[in-house]
């Protein structure tokens, strides 16, 4: 008897990435693209004066974040990155919680990323062109002290 595909297997197929929440506080924005989820740890190399190896140990230090990229449609009266941007005052940065989910068919988070005390570092308008015929598309990179994954 050969698989009519009836039963789908959850560890055969990998996640599509294109259904994707982002919410920050208890807002929900609606993103074409986020990038930028990466952390990597800086090695550190050590050799003891008396080692009888002659190279350098390798050893974990300190954790490196990126910036997070994400890019959204222009909406008429959708202000919510530029305000954000905006309550940046000398030194006064109001960071938000960001919560960045991979959604299953049903629309419930499947991998969820929790990005930790954000703010925003640069946001860019978009490009206008008179013979264009594409959406208009804002883009703001977000600095962070740390993402934690989870598996829901």
């Amino acid at each position: 008897m050969s698989d009519d595909g009836s039963v789908q297997s959850q560890s055969i197929w990998p996640l599509p990435k294109f259904y994707f929440q982002v919410k920050w506080d208890d807002t929900e924005l609606a993103f074409q693209e986020v990038s930028g989820l990466d952390v990597e740890t800086q090695p550190l190399e050590y050799r003891a004066g008396n080692s009888p190896v002659f190279s350098t140990l390798k050893m974990p230090g300190m954790v490196k974040t990126g910036n997070i990229v994400m890019k959204k449609g222009v909406f008429a009266k959708d202000n919510a990155i530029f305000d954000w941007f905006n309550e940046i005052k000398m030194n006064t940065i109001k960071r938000k919680a960001l919560t960045i989910s991979l959604l299953d068919e049903g629309g419930n988070p499947t991998m969820v990323w929790k990005v930790q005390n954000a703010f925003p570092v640069k946001v860019q308008g978009t490009d206008l062109k008179a013979e264009g015929n594409e959406v208009a598309v804002e883009l703001v990179e977000i600095a962070h002290e740390g993402i934690v994954t989870e598996n829901a």
